[in-house]
């Protein structure tokens, strides 16, 4: 039709030239006007276009959209290179550095063995007896040094970079054209015991973090395990997921750093540098009030509980007592015989909607206490929806989240089932029952599991420890160790509770090898490695394993769900039904899951490096399946306290069992099968804990540390025992944690050897000859020097490797020869033995941040410790009076027991500063100390006395 065509194709009518008859040549460009007709559906006004001339030279010409399209290129081709660069890098220490530690590394064992060589030749015939003892001791000196040193030969920092690992994985391109994420997902497991020793407020805190930080909403989940069954505990958590629906929000919008509201509040710096929004004041205010409140919340839990309790409980023994006086009327009149009610109500806790909690209450009862209650899942926070929920903001809100993602992680309660007759196995029994639980309902290829008072403080950390799962050979990464950092200890660090040399220098080095242990907390995981599979093989490649001169090559196949250990087969399609049901369990939905997380835990497959083998890109760009009740219930199921029996958890499967150092011993595992651990240094820090700094705290800690090792060291996880894909190196370091506590028994009569040669006079060498004097030179400088290039490589300061010297020492003749005793003991006779506290005694000043450090608290631990260090003050005492009144002062003798004498004192120094307690309030006990060396010194000196008035000489017989 002509009216149809016309609206589509119309014509021009007329066209005049604005400008008249000026050419384009010598003035203005030409104004054409051009009126095209109306048409029915169309009835434009007039069109004004501007015609101007261009020469050879101009600017304006085609190559416009060339260049567009070039620069268009050029960013995709960035784009590209940024996502084939790897994830992870290793930040190489310089060269002279680690040459000349490994110099003096070999310098100190020549030195060693020709000073152990001259020792042996040259006996002290005058006290064989102490020169036997101090031989045998430098012996397993230099062995136990030996096996804690080689290790170290091959220290590496890894830095990643989380800027590919986001080009990669969450940024529009032709693989991936949505632009949503395809990160893998991840299960943060948080662990609690008691709510009276682990506050819930600290608690809390630790879960508000961990939903706040910087990784896909809908990629994580938070499980947290009560295995107290506290009803505090969990209405703590039902606050803190209340009031995380504003902090989580406060953060993504404001950038908060760090993430954990009592560190944020409590920062002493400004608070408001580089902030640029306009309403952050109000909103901080806001949050901060809020916070306040939430604090005071938690903290009346305890009491609101109690009183709802008594409310209900009263109210039920007015039902009680009501129903017995029906009973007993029925009964008097004879009109039915039945059973005497009870007519005292049991004492229930009661929740806030009237039913009773089933886990463990106030007044324990039967089906109600610590061992004996029920399986407890509460999901607290739905899991969140697929696309971003952002909040309409506008004038007047005392928050304004426009434009902010509001969603929130899942987060989940539980509390596993104990019954009596059952063996719980302590955290690594809570631990796997929160695998189970998650592969069930959010199957997270990754899990990443903090204490109770370990918080995050770098939001992005997640992201770091991704980086080295999904980069080259990453499925050959069993787990990421992340450094423990801690708050609250003293500026001093007397007690080396920072354990800087061992997070620093010792797990550093051993990235340089196998990988880091695992340490306990601030690990994440990949899931399959703890479902105890193989990982896949290696490839062709030259490594630091077999021993540090001849490095060993290997092969490897693609990448799959790992083999059953003792099977050919490949993947799970291949393995016996019964085999996995007996491995893990009878839950199918469980099973089940294992293939998804392994396919979901795979390395990102990019176009055109073969090297790099995976899943196909956006993957995991679709939305996770809903939370359905039959999977809760399932998930129930599996939590129960019977479904490990006739399985392999805590066998072969998940945490270890039988250890009180359950952590090193599920390590130790994963390396045994040829996996690969990383170290993730990261700045600022990943995570950040709390440390006992009291003395006696301080010890229980160790104690329990080293009787694990000794524990380790009688069982089949002695890295002796270890298959051949552990390497050489790495076998080593395991052996050095089983074998370390015994060395106590070695400085121990070490430290008593000072008083037995200043007491009798003689000492462990016959004089103090030229070559004995070079010897102990040559080792102490040595020893110097690898100090002085540990802390150029590590990072650490000189002071913190001298702290841990010391503690090494007060360790070694306390909590470590306790250790050993118990653990023998343990072996053989099956004898549990616990050393507890039996007297304390505090200060006053409760403002004082580190009162703690003052506190005072006897243990039996102290005894050998304080028994060193009085014997050789007065063994220094008694043979310095007895060298300047004797007849022949043998001053070579003095002054070689005197020596080791002090470093013995010298060591134990923050040991005697400990028992001292603050400046001004000394414990009575130092007093009768004090009281008792007196004594000592004033009968010395009238024995002496005594044998000048009769004309002979003093001599100790």
């Amino acid at each position: 039709m002509i009216g149809e065509s016309t609206s589509k194709n119309p014509r021009i009518s007329h066209m005049s030239i604005s400008n008249g008859d000026i050419c384009s040549d010598f003035g203005s460009s030409p104004v054409y006007t051009v009126q095209v007709p109306p048409t029915p559906d169309n009835n434009p006004g007039p069109l004004h276009i501007v015609l101007q001339d261009m020469d050879s030279s101009s600017s304006y010409k085609d190559e416009d959209l060339d260049q567009t399209e070039l620069r268009n290129s050029k960013e995709e081709d960035a784009l590209l290179y940024k996502i084939s660069q790897p994830l992870t890098r290793v930040v190489k220490i310089s060269p002279i550095i680690i040459a000349l530690y490994r110099i003096l590394i070999f310098v100190r064992i020549v030195a060693l063995c020709l000073f152990l060589f001259w020792r042996a030749r040259n006996p002290n015939e005058k006290a064989i007896w102490l020169w036997g003892l101090s031989v045998i001791c430098e012996i397993w000196f230099a062995f136990s040094w030996l096996i804690d040193q080689i290790p170290r030969l091959y220290p590496v920092n890894h830095a990643t970079d989380t800027e590919a690992l986001k080009a990669r994985f969450e940024t529009q391109n032709r693989n991936n054209p949505t632009g949503k994420s395809d990160l893998p997902g991840i299960d943060v497991f948080v662990s609690t015991a008691d709510a009276e020793k682990e506050p819930p407020l600290v608690t809390a805190n630790t879960i508000l973090s961990i939903l706040s930080v910087d990784y896909p909403v809908e990629k994580l989940s938070c499980y947290l395990s009560d295995d107290g069954g506290s009803l505090l505990t969990f209405e703590a958590m039902a606050e803190a997921a209340s009031f995380a629906k504003i902090w989580v929000p406060f953060c993504r919008k404001h950038k908060i750093e760090p993430r954990n509201p009592e560190s944020y509040f409590g920062l002493k710096k400004d608070p408001y540098k580089g902030k640029v929004r306009h309403d952050f004041v109000r909103e901080r205010r806001y949050v901060k009030r809020g916070y306040e409140e939430f604090k005071v919340r938690v903290n009346a839990l305890s009491h609101s509980i109690r009183r709802r309790s008594d409310a209900f409980n009263s109210k039920e023994e007015i039902k009680a007592l009501e129903k017995w006086k029906n009973w007993k009327v029925k009964v008097e009149e004879d009109q039915v015989k039945e059973p005497r009610p009870a007519i005292v109500a049991p004492k229930a806790t009661w929740m806030s909607d009237g039913t009773h909690w089933p886990g463990t209450w106030t007044v324990p009862c039967q089906n109600h206490s610590r061992g004996d209650h029920a399986s407890i899942i509460q999901v607290l926070l739905d899991p969140p929806e697929d696309e971003p929920v952002d909040e309409i903001g506008g004038e007047g809100r005392a928050l304004d989240f426009e434009g902010v993602d509001i969603r929130l992680p899942m987060f989940v309660y539980v509390s596993r089932e104990k019954r009596p007759g059952y063996e719980h196995n302590k955290k690594a029994g809570a631990m796997n029952a929160l695998v189970r639980a998650s592969a069930i309902m959010s199957n997270g290829p990754f899990i990443l599991n903090l204490d109770c008072d370990h918080y995050v403080y770098n939001s992005i950390a997640f992201r770091d420890g991704i980086c080295f799962m999904m980069d080259q050979d990453g499925d050959r990464v069993c787990y990421v160790q992340f450094p423990q950092r801690f708050e609250g200890i003293d500026p001093s660090d007397r007690y080396a509770n920072k354990n800087t040399v061992f997070f620093d220098i010792n797990l550093r080095a051993l990235d340089g090898i196998q990988g880091p242990m695992y340490v306990g907390t601030g690990c994440l995981f990949r899931r399959t490695a703890l479902y105890g599979f193989d990982p896949p093989l290696a490839p062709v490649e030259t490594e630091p394993s077999g021993c540090c001169c001849f490095p060993q090559q290997k092969k490897r196949k693609p990448a799959t769900v790992a083999s059953e250990p003792g099977n050919d087969v490949e993947g799970l399609d291949g393995l016996d039904v019964n085999l996995i049901g007996k491995k893990f369990g009878s839950s199918n939905m469980l099973v089940e899951s294992v293939k998804v997380a392994e396919f979901q835990g795979k390395p990102l497959a990019i176009e055109g490096h073969s090297s790099i083998r995976g899943r196909p890109p956006g993957s995991l760009t679709y939305g996770r399946e809903p939370l359905y009740p039959a999977a809760v219930s399932e998930a129930v199921n599996v939590i129960s306290c019977w479904y490990e029996d006739k399985t392999e958890w805590g066998i072969s499967v998940g945490w270890v069992y039988g250890s009180v150092t359950e952590d090193v011993v599920t390590g130790f595992r994963m390396h045994e099968k040829g996996w690969r651990s990383f170290y993730c240094v990261t700045e600022p820090d990943a995570f950040r804990g709390s440390a006992p700094i009291n003395l006696t705290d301080r010890l229980h800690q160790v104690l329990r540390w080293a009787t694990g090792s000794v524990e380790i060291f009688f069982s089949r996880n002695n890295a002796i025992l270890a298959g051949r894909k552990l390497k050489f190196l790495q076998r080593i370091s395991y052996l050095n944690v089983g074998i370390y506590p015994f060395t106590s028994i070695f400085i121990l009569t070490y430290c008593f050897l000072p008083p037995l040669s200043l007491f009798s006079g003689q000492f462990v060498v016959d004089s103090l000859e030229p070559a004995f004097l070079v010897y102990l030179l040559t080792i102490s400088l040595s020893l110097c020097g690898l100090a002085v290039l540990e802390v150029k490589w590590s990072g650490i300061s000189l002071e913190e490797w001298w702290r841990n010297e010391q503690f090494w020492l007060i360790g070694g003749t306390s909590a470590h020869l306790v250790a050993v005793l118990q653990g023998i003991l343990k072996v053989i006779a099956g004898i549990e033995i616990s050393f507890t506290l039996t007297s304390k005694s505090s200060g006053d000043d409760e403002d004082d941040e580190f009162a703690d450090l003052y506190l005072f608290k006897w243990t039996s631990l102290m005894i050998l410790p304080l028994t060193i260090i009085i014997l050789n003050i007065v063994a220094i005492l008694f043979a310095f009076c007895r060298t300047v009144f004797s007849d022949n002062p043998q001053w070579s003798n003095l002054v070689g027991g005197t020596f080791f004498a002090v470093w013995v004192l010298v060591h134990m120094y923050p040991f005697a500063k400990g028992l001292m307690g603050r400046r001004g309030r000394t414990p009575t006990i130092v007093y009768v100390w004090s009281g008792l060396i007196a004594i000592c010194i004033s009968l010395l000196y009238v024995t002496i006395k005594n044998s000048e008035l009769n004309g002979g000489s003093f001599q100790l017989t």
